[in-house]
């Protein structure tokens, strides 16, 4: 069984028991989060699609870390002028663990 959900502008393919990076939530270490913009469930060949969602659909999760991911380096150059810019950039995430895909 799984879920297509969609959170933080982005949509994620999630299963029972798995671990999944997302944008940040507001939620401490622990917690339990009910995601209910679900755009897809599967079980066991049964798809059932929504349209733009499935109603009464609903993953729940528990957060397991709040951090943030490794740093990007954004470097800014134009040639025969001088100008260099450089600027880092760490990307907040939540990893939560999926526990229970209900219809």
């Amino acid at each position: 069984m799984y879920a297509i959900i969609k959170t933080g502008g982005k949509q994620y393919k999630v299963s029972e028991g798995d671990l999944v990076r997302v944008e940040k939530l507001a939620y401490e270490v622990g917690e339990t989060v009910d995601f209910d913009q679900v755009l897809l469930v599967s079980n066991n060949g049964d798809l059932k699609v929504g349209a733009p969602l499935v109603e009464g659909a609903k993953v729940t999760a528990t957060v397991e870390d709040q951090n943030k991911d490794k740093k990007i380096v954004v470097y800014k150059y134009k040639p025969k002028k001088q100008y260099r810019k450089k600027h880092g950039h760490r990307q907040p995430y939540t990893l939560v663990k999926i526990n229970s895909i209900s219809l």
